[in-house]
């Protein structure tokens, strides 16, 4: 029965893996799809003549439009796919997993249906399909991590390296490319994705919990094929003591028990939210992952205009871009390796000298804060400079940078707030941070338009406001050197 159980928990690590490589972050491979999509001639009539074409000139025409509208799209499902984190999220808690993934494989299948279907005629039914799709894909993300309180120890590794499929699976859309240039059209491509539904489905109901997954988990835990009587398994608790041991593992700043004659007050979840480590956090995490949006969604139009119009370049710096891409599964582990180092390091320093837990874990992030910041900082300085050949630099910096930033994102959250506001505190960091990702349409229609595709200044501009993200590191250096070892406070 062990040896069951424990293929049954592989087959649902493996599957969950393969679930999110292949299906849960896809809309952000968009610059391969885009550039399908171009060649489909969808929004073309967008297009309009050039005044000033003399002799035989190779681009007929001025799609600066166009681009806006497709720029539009990807900043909807990317808006969506953060925004809807807090109310997916609420949906996972209180209806638990089966309908949680039940409505995610509503909304990809929909969504995948429709892009097979539309035409440049109805093109513009994909303003509804892909903020569809990355709705789907971020409720396959969240059920599956969950998968990682099977593993005990292990789970911070699985969870980041679901994280790392999730930014891997943008590569699916340049198979779609590859495929389409050797005849295999979009329609059929889509179709596939839509029949995958089935396998969603199966999965859900043979190797997932109706309800969640407990951490920390309960001896003779059943679910999936071994769970006879739906849920019943999944409702037993752990036994006090052990949740007791197992729950000082799990480091969160102000949730440790108070020592003697000590009488911590709970405090609400609004008094962190209005928090200065909220605040810096939130600031940290929008600049960053502002950066990653507007370079995505104007990827074909910055990738077309330093190759000249070139397609044969375009499509060969697309394709390099979204075989990067597939490499943040591999980059994403080792953040968390990082910072468990760092604080397995910290512990011991601790014990002699009698700082805080709480302090020590805190204090683990700040390599890792610093570490993201300065990534992206090389990836914009990168990404700016006017080069071709300097893009393949920029690519790598981005995937990088773009993978330590939602497993450094997370692993904050869960050490710098209690666990009982953790759902909350990340939904809303989420939800914040999408509002401002909002601002990459008008960014790239300010390039367009009044700059003229010169985007130097604008770049400039976000390079300096990039600097303000070490303010972050910096501050929760200070606070953790200032504390001493007393309880944690969040100013």
């Amino acid at each position: 029965m062990a040896v069951q159980g424990l293929s049954l928990r592989v087959a649902t690590l493996l599957t969950g893996l393969l679930e999110c490589l292949g299906f849960a972050g896809v809309v952000f491979g968009w610059a391969s799809l885009v550039f399908v999509f171009k060649t489909e001639h969808y929004f073309e009539d967008l297009c309009e003549p050039k005044a000033q074409l003399i002799g035989n000139a190779t681009e007929l025409t001025d799609c600066k439009a166009q681009d806006e509208r497709f720029s539009l799209i990807f900043t909807l499902a990317s808006f969506m796919n953060n925004f809807m984190t807090f109310p997916t999220g609420y949906i996972f808690d209180r209806f638990k997993t089966t309908v949680a993934r039940l409505i995610a494989i509503f909304l990809y299948t929909s969504a995948t249906l429709t892009i097979a279907f539309i035409s440049a005629d109805s093109a513009s039914l994909l303003f509804l399909a892909m903020p569809m799709l990355s709705v789907g894909g971020i409720l396959f993300l969240i059920t599956n991590l969950q998968v990682g309180n099977l593993f005990g120890k292990h789970r911070s590794t699985i969870i980041t390296l679901y994280n790392g499929a999730f930014d891997s699976s943008s590569a699916v859309f340049l198979i779609l490319k590859l495929l389409y240039e050797q005849g295999v059209s979009l329609r059929a491509s889509f179709l596939f994705l839509s029949v995958c539904s089935a396998w969603h489905v199966g999965r859900t109901f043979l190797l997932m919990p109706r309800g969640h997954i407990p951490y920390p988990l309960p001896p003779n835990y059943h679910y999936g094929l071994c769970s006879e009587n739906g849920s019943a398994e999944e409702k037993k608790a752990p036994e006090p003591e052990k949740m007791e041991r197992q729950s000082r593992e799990l480091v969160s700043v102000d949730a440790e028990s108070p020592g003697p004659g000590q009488q911590q007050e709970p405090r609400s979840f609004w008094s962190y939210a209005f928090s200065r480590r909220f605040a810096w956090h939130l600031v940290w995490l929008s600049v960053i992952q502002l950066w990653h949006y507007l370079f995505i969604g104007a990827l074909n139009s910055l990738l077309t205009n330093l190759a000249r119009g070139d397609r044969v370049l375009v499509s060969t710096y697309t394709n390099a871009f979204a075989i990067t891409q597939f490499f943040g599964v591999l980059c994403a582990p080792w953040n968390g390796l990082l910072m468990d180092r760092l604080k397995q390091k910290y512990q011991k320093e601790a014990r002699k000298t009698g700082f805080s837990a709480s302090v020590v874990a805190l204090c683990s992030t700040v390599p890792s804060l610093a570490l993201t910041s300065l990534l992206c900082l090389g990836f914009a300085l990168c990404a700016s400079v006017p080069v071709l050949s300097l893009q393949y630099l920029t690519f790598i910096l981005q995937v990088v940078s773009r993978s330590f930033l939602y497993g450094g994102n997370a692993a904050f959250l869960t050490l710098a707030f209690p666990s009982e506001h953790f759902g909350k505190i990340f939904g809303l960091m989420m939800t914040l941070s999408a509002v401002v990702s909002l601002l990459q349409f008008p960014i790239f229609t300010l390039i367009k338009g009044p700059l003229q595709n010169d985007p130097f200044s604008v770049n400039v501009t976000l390079m300096l406001v990039t600097l303000l993200t070490f303010v972050h590191p910096f501050l929760v250096y200070r606070e953790c050197r200032g504390q001493k070892g007393s309880p944690s406070a969040v100013a």
